[in-house]
C-alpha cells in the first residue's frame, strides 16, 4: 500500500490482503483509499464492512456512511476474534427467558439475546477513539474480552428492569381508551420507547433512564384517573416544545442534535407528568424553546 498524505492506494496484486477478514491485518486504516475494482479504481472513505463469518474493506462517497457501516464492521471483527466467548454467552445470559417472554410481542428471544451481546461488545470494545491499526485493535480486543462477561450481564440486568416496567402498561393502556388523546399520545410514546430494536438502536448512557421514563407513564395514568384535565393542559405545553421538533422529523431531518432534543423531550415528559421521579437536569417547555432556537442558529 503507498500512501500520499491521507490517501493510500491498492495495487490489484495487493487487493487480496483486504478481503475475508477475520483479524485485522492489513495494516493502518487510512482517511480516504484508492482501490481497484475491475479495470476502474475507485476512491473513497474506507469502512470494515460486515459479511458475516468475514469482512471486506470497500470505500464510500459518503463519510457519515462510511463511519456508520466501520462501526457494524469492526464490531463484527471483534466478535470472530472473541467467538468462543460469545458463544458461552449465549446460553449464560441471566434471566433471559423471562425476557424472552415479555419481549415477545416485539421479536423472539434470540433477537433480544444477540441485541444484548451486540450492546456488550460495542461498550466492551467499541468507545472512542477506535483503533486505526492492529496493536490498537488487538489491545482493544484483550481489554474487550476480560469486560465483557461483566457488561453483558450489566446491560441484561437493565433490559430485565426495562421490560418488566414495560410489561403492565399496555393492559392499563386499555383502561384509559376513554381518554383519547392521552392513549393516543402515550401509545406513540412507547413505540417510539420500546421497539424491535430498542436494545441495538439506544446507547447505553440513554437506555439506562427506560425503566424512569416507562415509570414515570405509570404516574401520568394514575393521575390521569383523578384529574383528566390537568392531564390534557400538560400535554398541550409538552406538545409546544415537541411540535418543532415532530416537523423536522417528519421533514427526514436526521442529526445528533436532533437526537439530544428528542431525550429531552422524554424528560420533559417526566418533569411535567411525574415530577416526583425527577430529571437528571432541569427541564421545562421555556428551557426546550430556548434550546431549540440555538439548534437553529
Amino acid at each position: 500500500m503507498q500512501d500520499s498524505g491521507h490517501l493510500a492506494s491498492v495495487s490489484p496484486g495487493a487487493i487480496s490482503a483486504y478481503q475475508n477478514l477475520t483479524t485485522w491485518s492489513f495494516g493502518e486504516l487510512p482517511e480516504l483509499l484508492e482501490i481497484p475494482q475491475g479495470r476502474q479504481k475507485l476512491i473513497g472513505f474506507p469502512a470494515l464492512v460486515d459479511q458475516g463469518s468475514y469482512c471486506d474493506i470497500e470505500v464510500f462517497d459518503d463519510p457519515t456512511e462510511a463511519t456508520r457501516i466501520h462501526l457494524k464492521g469492526l464490531r463484527r471483527l471483534f466478535a470472530i476474534q472473541l467467538k468462543e466467548q460469545l458463544k458461552y454467552l449465549e446460553k449464560n445470559i441471566p434471566g433471559l427467558q423471562q425476557m424472552g417472554m415479555q419481549f415477545v410481542g416485539l421479536g423472539t428471544q434470540e433477537e433480544l439475546r444477540d441485541q444484548i451481546i451486540q450492546a456488550g461488545l460495542t461498550r466492551a470494545c467499541l468507545q472512542a477513539p477506535l483503533p486505526l491499526n492492529q496493536g490498537e485493535f488487538n489491545k482493544r480486543r484483550d481489554e474487550g474480552k476480560s469486560r465483557l462477561n461483566l457488561l453483558v450481564n450489566e446491560i441484561a440486568r437493565l433490559v430485565e428492569q426495562i421490560l418488566a416496567e414495560h410489561h403492565g402498561l399496555p393492559k392499563k393502556l386499555q383502561g384509559i381508551k376513554t381518554h383519547a388523546a392521552t392513549h393516543a399520545d402515550i401509545s406513540a410514546q412507547l413505540q417510539m420507547l420500546i421497539h424491535k430494536r430498542f436494545v441495538s438502536d439506544t446507547e447505553h448512557n440513554q437506555l439506562a433512564h427506560f425503566p424512569r421514563y416507562l415509570k414515570a407513564v405509570q404516574v401520568r395514568i394514575d393521575k390521569l384517573r383523578t384529574d383528566p384535565a390537568r392531564d390534557t393542559r400538560l400535554m398541550a405545553d409538552w406538545q409546544q416544545a415537541a411540535a418543532p421538533w415532530q416537523r423536522a422529523v417528519k421533514a427526514g431531518q436526521r442529526d445528533t442534535k436532533l437526537d439530544e432534543y428528542r431525550w429531552l423531550l422524554e424528560e420533559l415528559r417526566v418533569s411535567l407528568f411525574a415530577q416526583e421521579l425527577r430529571t437528571p437536569m432541569p427541564v421545562s417547555v421555556k428551557r426546550l424553546k430556548k434550546v431549540w432556537e440555538s439548534l437553529q442558529r
